[in-house]
């Protein structure tokens, strides 16, 4: 029996990874609601509903305060929560411009030879490009997201921030079921397109 032969009639029965009347391209695209929940026990119901609508795990992500019991809830990670990205990005530009002035200033008082190494100036971009981004992202990591700013005050009086990445195509359908099922659960905001880094 042939390959196609044996696999075609599997393919037949399998059912589709995405909702039915959603396009592929709605998956790819992807934004970001925001929904502040009373407690851990709704946070649970939630993500099962969530779960249920098919709205896989890596796209749930909760942020409660710090010592709550999150058991069985998909938390939001260091790039999610803190100001690593935005930090790195910053020190990523600050340190390659310091990099090309001290590059133009190395490169002007040679150190061998007469003639300006004005390779040095790539080089010096690079190296405090790097250096900036690093020394950034340190920092950043210690520093709070500021996309979560805004929901800091209901984060420390115990509320759940519940943020899912939805496909375009199903945002309303989402925020409806949320809506319905969990009127406990007040709407916080949307981004239009979810972080390339969260």
């Amino acid at each position: 029996m042939a390959y196609n032969e044996v696999t075609a009639p599997l393919a037949d029965h399998r059912q589709s990874p995405h909702p039915p009347g959603v396009a592929v391209e709605d998956l790819a695209m992807r934004k970001r609601i925001y929904w502040l929940l009373p407690d851990v026990a709704s946070a649970r119901r939630t993500m099962d509903d969530l779960l249920l609508a098919r709205i896989e795990n890596r796209h749930i992500h909760f942020v409660a305060r710090d010592g709550e019991d999150m058991t069985g809830l998909h938390e939001a990670n260091l790039f999610q929560t803190s100001d690593i990205v935005h930090a790195a990005e910053m020190g990523l530009m600050v340190g390659g411009g310091v990099g090309v002035v001290a590059g133009v200033v190395v490169a002007m008082f040679p150190i061998v030879g007469d003639t300006p190494q004005w390779g040095l100036i790539g080089v010096m971009a690079v190296l405090g490009a790097v250096f900036g981004a690093w020394a950034s992202s340190m920092i950043g990591s210690s520093a709070p997201n500021s996309r979560l700013r805004p929901f800091a005050a209901d984060i420390a009086d115990g509320k759940i921030l519940l943020m899912v990445d939805v496909p375009r195509g199903r945002v309303e359908e989402i925020e409806t079921l949320l809506r319905e099922v969990h009127p406990e659960a007040r709407f916080a905001g949307m981004d239009p397109a979810v972080p390339a880094f969260p």
